[in-house]
C-alpha cells in the first residue's frame, strides 16, 4: 500500500516537473520572437535604455530586410518656411535610397513674426498637419521633426530670434513626432555648406560607396557664400584654417571636408559693399552711391535690407570692365582663402552662379549645363563695354558678372576651370535640406 501511495506521488511530481519546463519553453520561444519583430505588429517595448537607431535597425531586421523611414525637414529662411518631408527606402546593408519627396513652402518667413511670436504658429501647425497625413501613424514617434533657420533669423537681435524658436519648439513637443532639444535651431554657414554637398554627393551616387569619387559645391547666395569638397591631398588638411576641416560619419563612413562659409560675400551683401556702402542702416542723406560698375551718367534706384539707393554711374572715363574689377579686386583683398587642390576637383555651382548663368543664356533655365570661370570673365568684358543695358537687363549685370569670375580666381579656380550648373538632380532639389536630415538621422545613431 505504501508502495503505491509512494508511486503516484513520484508520478505525481513527474508530470508537474514536465509540465513546468514546458510552460518555461513556451513563454521563452515566444518572447524571444516578439523581441525580434516576429510575434505581431507591435511586440514589447523596447528597452529603456535602447537608441532610436537600435529601434529602426529591430525593425529592418523583419523577415523582407526592407523598411521605409521617414524624415521632416523645415527650411526657414529669410522670405517664407518651407517643408521637406522625405521618405527614405531602407536596406540592409546599403545606404538609403529616397523614395519620395512631399514639398510645400509658406510665407512670410519667421522672422516677419519677431513681434509677436504667437502668430507664426498657425503656419506651422498648416504644415505639420500635412506631416501628420503623408507619414503613417506608425512611424510618427520614429521620424525625427528639425526646423533649420537660415538668414532670416541670423538677422534678428538674439532675443527676438530665441523667442520665435521657443514658440516653434513648443508646437514641435506637442507634436506626434520625434523631437528633441536640438531639433530646432539657427543654422550656420559652414552646416548650410556641408549639407549641401551631402544632398548632391548623395543624388548623385557618390555617398553609396566609400570608394566613389565626391563632387563639390559652390553656393552662391545673397548675403554669403559657400565651398565645400573633400580633399585628396594631405597638404590641403595641413596647410588650410583648422577650422575649414570638418569630419563626420555619413552611411558608415568618415568623410572629410573642407568647408568655409564667407558671411558678407554673397550676391547682394558684395554689390553693396562694391558700390560703397556698408551692411549696416545708413545715416540719414547718404544713400547715393555712385560706382564704376554701372553704365556711366546712369541713375537708378536700388532696394536692399529694407533701405532703397540712389544709384548713379561714374562720368566716363576709364573703361568701366577695367574700373569695376580695380574695384571688386579691392573689396575681396585678403578676404578669400586661396585653395590650390579645388582646381582639380569636379564642382557643382548654385543659386547666384545658376541665375547669372542664365541671364547670359549659357544654360537653359530648365535644364542646367555648364560654365567654364572664363565664360563669366568674357561675358562681364562684353556686358561692361557694351551699350547702356536693355531695359529687360539688370543695371548691375556688370557687377555680378565680374564680381562671380573674380570670386571663383580668388578661391583658387583657373580661368578654364568648368563647373556643373543644377537645380535638381534625379528631380530632388539640389538645397541643403536632404543633406541636413541625413545628417541629423546620422546624429541619432550616437544618442
Amino acid at each position: 500500500m505504501k508502495r503505491t501511495k509512494m508511486a503516484g506521488v513520484f508520478l505525481f511530481v513527474g508530470f508537474l516537473l514536465v509540465y513546468l519546463m514546458f510552460v518555461k519553453h513556451h513563454y521563452s520561444t515566444t518572447n524571444t520572437r516578439d523581441h525580434h519583430g516576429l510575434g505581431g505588429l507591435h511586440g514589447p517595448p523596447p528597452p529603456r535604455d535602447q537608441t532610436v537607431s537600435d529601434r529602426l535597425t529591430d525593425d529592418r531586421t523583419a523577415s523582407t530586410g526592407r523598411s521605409y523611414q521617414y524624415g521632416i525637414m523645415f527650411d526657414a529662411g529669410s522670405t517664407g518656411t518651407r517643408i521637406h518631408i522625405f521618405k527614405f527606402k531602407i536596406e540592409l546593408n546599403e545606404a538609403p535610397t529616397l523614395a519620395h519627396e512631399t514639398f510645400r513652402a509658406i510665407t512670410p518667413g519667421l522672422s516677419a513674426y519677431a513681434d509677436d511670436p504667437e502668430k507664426c504658429a498657425a503656419g506651422i501647425m498648416d504644415l505639420l498637419v500635412l506631416a501628420q497625413s503623408i507619414v503613417p501613424p506608425s512611424s510618427w514617434t520614429l521620424t525625427p521633426l528639425v526646423l533649420k533657420a537660415t538668414a532670416g533669423l541670423r538677422l534678428l537681435p538674439g532675443e527676438k530670434a530665441e523667442h520665435l524658436l521657443d514658440r516653434v519648439r513648443a508646437l514641435f513637443a506637442e507634436s506626434p513626432f520625434l523631437s528633441r532639444d536640438d531639433s530646432v535651431s539657427i543654422m550656420d554657414g559652414t552646416d548650410e555648406g556641408i549639407s549641401a554637398w551631402i544632398t548632391v554627393n548623395f543624388l548623385t551616387g557618390d555617398l553609396h560607396s566609400a570608394d566613389s569619387s565626391t563632387v563639390g559645391m559652390l553656393d552662391l547666395g545673397g548675403g554669403s557664400t559657400q565651398i565645400t569638397f573633400s580633399p585628396q591631398d594631405e597638404k590641403t588638411i595641413q596647410t588650410s584654417p583648422t577650422d575649414y576641416i570638418r569630419s563626420f560619419r555619413m552611411f558608415n563612413s568618415t568623410h572629410t571636408v573642407y568647408t568655409h562659409s564667407y558671411l558678407g560675400l554673397g550676391l547682394m551683401s558684395a554689390r553693396l559693399a562694391v558700390l560703397g556702402g556698408v551692411d549696416a542702416s545708413p545715416l540719414e542723406g547718404s544713400t547715393e552711391l555712385v560706382s564704376p560698375c554701372l553704365a556711366p551718367e546712369s541713375s537708378g534706384s536700388w532696394e536692399h535690407a529694407d533701405v532703397v539707393y540712389t544709384v548713379r554711374g561714374q562720368k566716363a572715363g576709364e573703361p568701366v570692365y577695367e574700373a569695376c574689377r580695380t574695384k571688386v579686386e579691392k573689396v575681396l583683398y585678403r578676404k578669400v582663402v586661396k585653395v590650390s587642390e579645388a582646381a582639380d576637383v569636379d564642382f557643382y555651382a548654385f543659386s547666384y552662379y545658376y541665375d547669372r548663368a542664365v541671364d547670359l543664356g549659357v544654360i537653359e533655365e530648365e535644364t542646367g549645363g555648364t560654365i567654364r570661370v572664363v565664360d563669366y570673365m568674357e561675358a562681364a568684358k562684353r556686358v561692361c563695354g557694351g551699350p547702356s543695358l536693355s531695359p529687360l537687363q539688370s543695371p548691375f549685370l556688370c557687377l555680378d558678372l565680374v564680381y562671380i569670375s573674380v570670386l571663383l580666381q580668388e578661391l583658387g579656380f583657373p580661368p578654364n576651370k568648368q563647373f556643373k550648373l543644377a537645380r535638381t538632380i534625379d528631380q530632388v532639389e539640389t538645397s541643403w535640406a536632404l543633406g541636413a536630415t541625413f545628417h541629423y538621422i546620422e546624429s541619432l545613431k550616437t544618442h
